[in-house]
Formats: structure tokens, sequence, C-alpha cells
């Protein structure tokens, strides 16, 4: 797994895909977390539910957008990334690649 992000500044970006992304209401406490840095900057927290369905919450300083991937040996190349961020007017952003 690793985390790719932007110059740290004044914004907190939340990354919370099944809020974001559905109607359904949040789901309960998120079990599993840990800091991804040496410094306690960059806060992941996650949990699956019996349908093994995953949700993340990212927490980071950012400018404004963030990247968060998957990989099977920890590199960039062959990994899966998720990109999102805040416009300017506020609005929301997310892509997979």
């Amino acid at each position: 797994m690793m985390v790719l992000f932007s110059r740290m500044k004044d914004v907190l970006f939340l990354l919370f895909l099944p809020c974001f992304c559905s109607a359904q209401p949040a789901p309960p406490l998120l079990r599993f977390s840990v800091f991804l840095d040496p410094s306690n900057i960059v806060y992941l927290r996650w949990d699956h539910d019996e349908q093994e369905m995953m949700s993340f919450e990212l927490q980071v300083h950012t400018t404004g957008w963030v990247a968060f991937g998957f990989s099977p040996h920890g590199e960039l190349p062959g990994s899966d990334v998720v990109i999102g961020g805040v416009f300017p007017n506020g609005s929301i952003y997310f892509s997979v690649s």
C-alpha cells in the first residue's frame, strides 16, 4: 500500500467513499487504523462488512487533492490508484485508475 499526497497546507481533505458514492447511511465505526507516515500526519482508517465491502477514510492536510493506491508489492507500477479532491468551487471529484 502506498500513499501519494501533495504539499501539506491548510485544507483537511477527508476521503470517505461510501458517503460520497451512495445514498446509504454511513457505516459503523471503522475498527482498524494506522498512521502512514513517521510524522503522524497521514491517517488511514478502514473496515469491512459481512459481504467484504471495504470502507476507507483517509485524513491528511493537502492543497486540495490526495491520491491513494493499493499495490501487491508497495510500488506504483501495477497499483490501483484513487485520486480525489476538491475544486475551488467546493465540488468534489474522484478518479480511479
